[in-house]
């Protein structure tokens, strides 16, 4: 066999074989676009757009990749990255990144039992905390709509069980960051306490698990590994309504953890005064310390999401395009990374830059989108609240500096966010011609290139707008 290829010849062997196991179209996205630099020492260097890029091939075409190229070499072939940023690059191997296969491979023996039963056969040095390592507080962004929750959830990541906050009762609906944050919480606390007992597991698990200690007669197992975790963290709690049995066990894990000190953060999606299905003396339980809510997030708080996702992949949209993306995705936090996920998926198969047109299109086919009727009515109401202005002084002849101000932003609000003529803006903004319009929307445009607390002005009533 000849082993002496230059690092083209062997990247081309590897997709022909590649080509023939992967759909036509993943194929096409994420195979064709990577680029060989190098190949050197069993090693095949290669350039690939972006982290995000990176962290999808070492996810889901890693494993065909190497078997390939190892068939074409005869020898395991390690495949290193170089990651384009702009016009800087940096180099990257997969062991820089997190993988929880690998972690749980490497674990002692027997442990992966930990996976559906942890209390069998688990001593508590070896005890997986299932956490998801891509999940902390510095990726948790902060905002109106989290922070009380976030700020709860440091605080107990740093003296688990010796805050006030035991428990923590976090609710809210899907989406909004709630499993984010229990992973947050339980990666800083091991980070703080490597020896401590810390594990997540989501109720429908919980469940599963106590059916399987009852039909095994092996239910002090269970309640006694419980009882053993120093920070318990359970995640969609409403999903033991109605299940007596299972509700009953956990009375008594919860008793005995917060009589010692132990710390337990739980999430639902719903307020602890809503569950239906729960006994009494959980629900009183849930409110003996802190009851947090996630709201949807504001505007403000899908901006930097947005950015945070934006800048940690490495890629590069238009400022019009983030602010497209968060005024329309409103409902969860999901749609946001989904749709910024799905952008740049359609920008490689098309080999086209992410613009405006590309987003509305894939926003469009991505959620559904609840568009505020924007009016000139609805504008000229928006400025004047903003200004602390009466609607009736727009109305008016008045040339007063605030009041004339307010009119002219209003005129330019109105042609750029509606589908009225000048003529029928002048009409409704104190009868003013058309001319008087056009020069209302010269003024501001010039005003918005020179005048920084003008045009943050108007990027706050833009945002009040599309709330």
């Amino acid at each position: 066999m000849d082993f002496n290829f230059n690092h083209e010849e062997l990247w081309s062997k590897c997709l022909d074989i590649v080509k023939d196991i992967v759909p036509e179209s993943n194929f096409s996205t994420w195979l064709l676009p990577i680029i060989p630099l190098k190949y050197q020492n069993e090693d095949l260097l290669v350039q690939v757009p972006t982290h995000f890029f990176f962290e999808h091939i070492e996810t889901n075409f890693s494993d065909v990749i190497g078997k390939s190229l190892q068939r074409i070499t005869g020898k395991p072939t390690r495949l290193l990255y170089k990651i384009k940023l702009s016009d800087n690059f940096i180099d990257i191997t997969p062991e820089q990144r997190p993988n929880k296969e690998k972690a749980i491979q490497n674990l002692p023996p027997n442990s992966k039992a930990a996976l559906v039963s942890p209390f069998e056969q688990l001593l508590p040095n070896r005890l997986d905390p299932q956490l998801n390592s891509s999940f902390h507080f510095g990726n948790f962004i902060a905002g109106n709509s989290n922070k009380l929750s976030r700020t709860a959830g440091v605080s107990i990541a740093e003296s688990p069980g010796k805050t006030i906050f035991n428990p923590l009762f976090i609710y809210g609906k899907s989406g909004v960051g709630k499993t984010h944050l229990l992973h947050a919480i339980g990666n800083h606390a091991l980070y703080k306490n490597p020896e401590l007992r810390v594990l997540y597991v989501s109720s429908h698990l919980f469940q599963v698990q106590y059916s399987q200690a009852y039909l095994n007669n092996s239910i002090n197992d269970f309640i006694h590994f419980y009882q053993s975790i120093d920070l318990l963290l359970i995640d969609d709690i409403h999903e033991l309504s109605g299940k007596q049995g299972t509700q009953n066990v956990f009375f008594h894990i919860f008793n005995h953890l917060h009589q010692n000190s132990k710390q337990l953060v739980l999430t639902c999606d719903r307020a602890p005064k809503d569950l239906q299905g729960v006994e009494d003396r959980l629900l009183t339980r849930f409110k003996w310390g802190l009851t947090a809510e996630i709201t949807q997030p504001d505007y403000q708080l899908r901006l930097d999401i947005l950015m945070s996702k934006i800048q940690r992949d490495g890629l590069e949209f238009p400022e019009e395009v983030v602010e497209y993306i968060a005024h329309h995705a409103k409902d969860n936090i999901r749609d946001l990374e989904g749709i910024v996920v799905s952008l740049m998926a359609h920008s490689i198969i098309i080999g086209k830059n992410v613009d405006l047109e590309l987003c509305k299109q894939v926003v469009d086919n991505s959620i559904q989108v609840k568009e505020r009727p924007i009016s000139v009515e609805l504008i000229e109401n928006e400025v004047c609240k903003y200004y602390k202005l009466e609607p009736e002084l727009i109305q008016t002849r008045s040339k007063k500096q605030e009041v004339a101000h307010a009119r002219q932003i209003a005129m330019y609000l109105s042609k750029k966010y509606t589908d009225s003529s000048y003529a029928r803006i002048g009409e409704l903004l104190g009868k003013r011609n058309h001319a008087t319009v056009i020069h209302a929307c010269k003024t501001v445009n010039d005003w918005i290139e020179t005048d920084k607390s003008l045009r943050s002005d108007i990027q706050t009533i833009e945002k009040i707008l599309f709330q």
